[in-house]
C-alpha cells in the first residue's frame, strides 16, 4: 500500500435538520391552550481543515465518505431539537478542492484554514411558529431540510520553499538525502522516486527551509508523458527552483539539452514558473571532466539563473549550495509574505439567489431555485393547511407572476424540486376549515 496519495475523491454530506413538532398545550383548567410544537435542530456542517499532522490523502482512498450529525426533532412545550454535531475533516496543508467540473473551490495553504464543504440542513419549524390571528390552531409543521451532499475532487500540491526538478537519475534523491534527514529510495534506474519527498534543511547561518524532491520529468511531461503533470503541480508552490542537470550517461541526454527540455516543460505547464528564482545545478560533479563553472552566484532572477556544480556523494559544493539557497529563500519570503502573515486561501463561491422558470420539452414548467425548492421540501403538502401555506409562500415569492410571464396557463403541470402539481392562477390562499377549501388543484 503506498504511503503517499496526492489525488482522491471525497463525498460529504451535511446533517439533516430535525422536524418541527405538531403539538398543542394540554393542561388542566386551560381550555384551547394553543399550539406549542417546538422547532427541529439544524444539521451539522462538514468542514475541511488544513492540518500539519496529515501528509497525504491516503485516508480518503478507501473511505471517502464523511457525514455530519443530524439535528434532533422538536417536541411539545416548545422544546427545540438539539443541533447536529459539526464534522471537521483534516486534510494536508496545500490541499485543493475542485467540483466535478474541475472548478477550483478552495485552496488550503496554511495550518488551520477551514472551508465549509457541506452545510447542514435547516431545522423545521414547529406548529407554534405558524400561529397568526387568522390561523389560530395550525395543524402542520415543517420537515427538516436535508443537508447538502456532493462529491469533490481533492489534490495535494506540496508546500515547500524549494523544489528539485530534473530528469530521472539526475541525483535529486541523493542530494536531498545529503542536505536533510529525508530518506528517499535511491537506485540507478529511471523513476526510482515515484512520490514526492519533503526534507527540512538547516542553513549554517541559522534558519531552515523545506525542499521537495519531485519525481523525474521527461520530455512531454506537460502533456502527461512519463509521470506527467500529476507531479508538476508540486512545483507550483515553491519559491525557488533547483534545476538539476548531469553528464551521467545513465540520463541519456546532454547537459544543455536537459536544461532546455526541463525549462520548456515548466513553461508549457505554467509559464509563470520561469519567473521564479532558480539555480541550475550540475550534479554528480565527481563524474565530470574538470571544467570552469559557467556564471557566478547571483540572485537567480531576471539577470539569469545561479549556476553551481556539486557532488552529493563527496560533498563538494553542497555547503555553498545550501548557503545560496537559504539566502534566496529568505529574500523571497520577505517579498512574497502577505501583510497579515497569511496568504489568501479560500475561494468563496456564493450560491445563486432567486429562481428561474424553464419550459420542458413536454410542455410542463420547472421552477429552479434554492429558495422556492426549500419551501416545498420543508413542508408536507399532503395536508390541506400545509399545502395552502406553501401556495401562499410561493405566490409571495413571485412564482405565480414568473409562471405567467413564462406562458403558463390554468391546468399546466409545474415541477418544483420533487413536487409536481397542477397550477391555477386564481387559486386563493386557504384560511378557514378544510371543508371550505377549493378542490380544484
Amino acid at each position: 500500500m503506498p504511503a503517499f496519495v496526492d489525488e482522491a475523491q471525497i463525498h460529504v454530506k451535511g446533517g439533516d435538520g430535525g422536524a418541527g413538532a405538531v403539538s398543542f398545550r394540554r393542561e388542566a383548567h386551560v381550555d384551547r391552550g394553543g399550539p406549542d410544537g417546538g422547532d427541529g435542530g439544524r444539521g451539522g456542517d462538514v468542514w475541511l481543515m488544513a492540518a500539519t499532522n496529515q501528509s497525504s490523502l491516503l485516508g480518503f482512498r478507501d473511505h471517502p465518505h464523511r457525514r455530519a450529525g443530524d439535528g434532533g426533532h422538536g417536541g411539545g412545550k416548545r422544546k427545540h431539537g438539539a443541533n447536529g454535531k459539526d464534522m471537521e475533516v483534516s486534510v494536508p496543508v496545500g490541499t485543493r478542492v475542485m467540483d466535478e467540473a474541475g472548478v477550483l473551490l478552495a485552496d488550503l495553504l496554511a495550518e488551520g484554514d477551514r472551508w465549509m464543504a457541506a452545510p447542514g440542513g435547516r431545522g423545521g419549524r414547529g406548529n407554534a411558529s405558524f400561529l397568526t390571528n387568522r390561523r389560530r390552531a395550525p395543524n402542520f409543521a415543517e420537515q427538516g431540510e436535508q443537508g447538502h451532499e456532493q462529491w469533490y475532487d481533492v489534490e495535494l500540491a506540496l508546500v515547500a520553499d524549494v523544489a528539485l526538478v530534473g530528469f530521472p537519475n539526475a541525483g535529486k534523491s541523493t542530494l536531498i538525502s545529503r542536505v536533510s534527514a529525508a530518506k528517499p529510495k535511491i537506485a540507478d534506474y529511471p523513476f526510482t522516486t515515484l512520490e514526492p519527498h519533503l526534507g527540512v534543511v538547516r542553513a549554517p547561518g541559522g534558519g531552515d527551509f523545506t525542499v521537495a524532491d519531485i519525481p523525474g520529468l521527461v520530455e512531454g511531461a506537460a502533456e502527461g508523458r512519463g509521470l506527467g503533470h500529476r507531479f508538476l503541480r508540486h512545483v507550483t508552490r515553491a519559491r525557488v527552483l533547483l534545476v538539476l542537470v548531469t553528464s551521467d550517461p545513465a540520463v541519456g541526454t546532454g547537459v544543455d539539452d536537459q536544461e532546455r527540455i526541463l525549462l520548456d516543460e515548466l513553461r508549457r505547464y505554467r509559464p509563470e514558473l520561469l519567473d521564479r528564482p532558480r539555480i541550475v545545478i550540475r550534479s554528480k560533479s565527481d563524474l565530470d571532466v574538470p571544467e570552469p563553472v559557467a556564471g557566478e552566484p547571483g540572485n537567480g532572477g531576471p539577470s539569469g539563473p545561479v549556476r553551481l556544480a556539486v557532488s552529493a556523494v563527496t560533498g563538494v559544493g553542497v555547503d555553498r549550495l545550501v548557503g545560496v539557497v537559504a539566502t534566496m529563500v529568505d529574500e523571497e519570503r520577505r517579498v512574497t509574505q502577505a501583510p497579515t502573515g497569511r496568504q489568501a486561501v479560500v475561494i468563496h463561491r456564493p450560491l445563486p439567489e432567486g429562481f428561474t422558470v424553464d419550459r420542458r420539452d413536454d410542455g410542463t414548467f420547472e421552477v429552479v431555485g434554492r429558495t422556492v425548492e426549500r419551501v416545498v421540501s420543508l413542508n408536507d403538502v399532503t395536508g390541506d393547511e400545509a399545502a395552502d401555506y406553501v401556495q401562499g409562500r410561493l405566490r409571495r415569492l413571485g412564482v405565480d407572476r414568473a409562471l405567467v410571464r413564462a406562458g403558463a396557463r390554468d391546468g399546466d403541470v409545474v415541477h418544483i424540486g420533487a413536487l409536481s402539481f397542477v397550477w391555477y392562477r386564481d387559486q386563493p390562499d386557504f384560511v378557514g376549515e378544510s371543508a371550505t377549501r377549493r378542490t380544484r388543484r
